[in-house]
């Protein structure tokens, strides 16, 4: 067997300790060797989490350290400086979501992983959530025969703290759960988007980001693509819910990995039965009701496959040009909403 892949998180929030550090150490191709923060405290929790490395800045880790993988868990508007210059270091790279702010800043990170052949990718594990693999499948199925709309719908009722609260650092819902929905649907429609409009609201928290957002994407194969996500509704919406020529798909909650995840034991991640969606279609020409097992969703495989990429040569399953269509629909909604009309692309 190879060597596994040396491993540095840069960034050790939420999302480098809990979704980053936790993932990469059940991978056995790849090994966390080191972490850099400017917190001393984040530095001191990494050291004792995993008894790594660590740095101050990731200057410091790249001048220092032989880590052939770097990943960017910092906010969104830090992304562009620090995966191109990992990735000029000859160094690897998996950036977090949102890939970046900008079609512009996307394409310097591509052009310098090009140029320096070395791989980029996207941290985009809710390709892995069983609600959106669950749609997939009954779409692949045929049981909605042609899909016309789509609605991916994230709400909740909270105030937004940290960098996510401020906008010049990237924050707000559509570059936070949006790009994963924005993601969903460029996926879905596998075709490229013909229109965007989006509207925006801000009501009640102290912040100067959006509370709520709904964005719509027409696709030129037809698909219509409705993003919503709130931070103002002491009630939800259906996850998913969707119409195609022949039947109908409505799916509750949320997946339920993260939950699991924050206790260190992903693998035993279940949802109830309860929550499985509920599709209403033709079978035997006669009207039926059908409720799909869930397809048991696993983030693991997101780090599983970038192993497999750079020990084995495997596919990439998330290229950078496929995630720069995503900055190019939210770039575009950004748009819309202030200038209060459809964006054509």
């Amino acid at each position: 067997m190879p060597e596994p892949i040396s491993t540095a998180v840069v960034g050790y929030g939420y999302a480098g300790r809990a979704f980053h550090a936790y993932l990469v150490s059940l991978e056995p191709g790849l090994r966390l060797t080191a972490v850099s923060s400017r917190d001393p405290k984040r530095r001191e929790c990494a050291r004792a989490d995993y008894g790594v490395r660590t740095y101050e800045t990731l200057e410091e880790l790249l001048e220092k350290d032989e880590a052939r993988l770097i990943i960017v868990a910092t906010p969104h508007d830090t992304h562009e400086k620090l995966v191109v210059a990992a990735l000029e270091a000859g160094r690897h790279v998996v950036v977090d979501k949102a890939m970046c702010l900008t079609t512009e800043e996307a394409d310097r990170m591509i052009a310098a992983a090009e140029r320096r052949r070395v791989m980029l990718s996207v941290f985009h594990n809710r390709r892995w959530d069983g609600d959106y693999l669950t749609l997939r499948k009954t779409i692949d199925s045929g049981l909605l025969g042609e899909v016309y709309l789509i609605e991916e719908c994230v709400m909740g009722y909270h105030g937004v703290g940290g960098w996510r609260g401020v906008k010049a650092q990237g924050g707000g819902p559509l570059y936070d759960w949006g790009a994963h929905l924005v993601d969903h649907g460029v996926q879905i429609a596998g075709s490229p988007p013909a229109w965007v409009f989006c509207d925006t609201q801000r009501q009640k928290w102290a912040t100067d980001v959006e509370t709520y957002v709904k964005c719509l994407t027409k696709f030129r194969n037809g698909l219509l693509y409705s993003v919503e996500v709130g931070y103002l509704a002491r009630t939800t919406k259906p996850k998913f819910f969707a119409l195609g020529t022949e039947g109908s798909f409505r799916k509750e909650g949320l997946d339920p990995q993260e939950g699991y995840m924050n206790q260190k034991r992903i693998e035993e991640s279940r949802e109830d039965p309860a929550m499985r969606a509920t599709v209403r279609t033709t079978v035997n020409g006669l009207d039926a009701e059908v409720r799909p097992e869930t397809v048991r969703g696993d983030w693991r495989q997101f780090y599983r496959n970038i192993a497999a990429h750079l020990l084995r040569g495997e596919d990439l399953a998330i290229k950078p040009r496929d995630v720069r269509e995503n900055i190019r629909v939210i770039e575009a909604a950004m748009r819309s909403a202030q200038e209060h009309r459809v964006v054509n692309l």
